[in-house]
């Protein structure tokens, strides 16, 4: 809808083995879900294999710096609850 900004959807990263990132645990960071490099609480990724990421970029969920889907109203079963990652469904 006109004037309606879209919700803030989550970030799929794909991460390398030997690839090093700070990511904010806090939810204060204007650039979720990635922390400044001087940030103590931040928590340090350093996969020992390649993976995919689904990256909390709203700071709503209660697991940063992961997804937890807060973002979306509660929906039940697995067909719903993938369906409130996409815009127009």
């Amino acid at each position: 809808m006109p004037g309606e900004s879209a919700p803030l959807l989550p970030e799929v990263r794909r991460v390398e083995s030997g690839e090093t990132g700070l990511l904010r645990r806090c939810g204060r960071s204007p650039a979720l879900p990635d922390c400044p490099s001087d940030c103590a609480e931040g928590l340090r990724l350093e996969p020992l294999r390649e993976r995919l990421l689904l990256l909390c970029r709203c700071g709503l969920s209660r697991c940063l710096p992961y997804c937890d889907g807060s973002h979306s109203p509660p929906a039940s079963g697995w067909h719903a609850r993938w369906r409130r990652f996409w815009h127009g469904d």
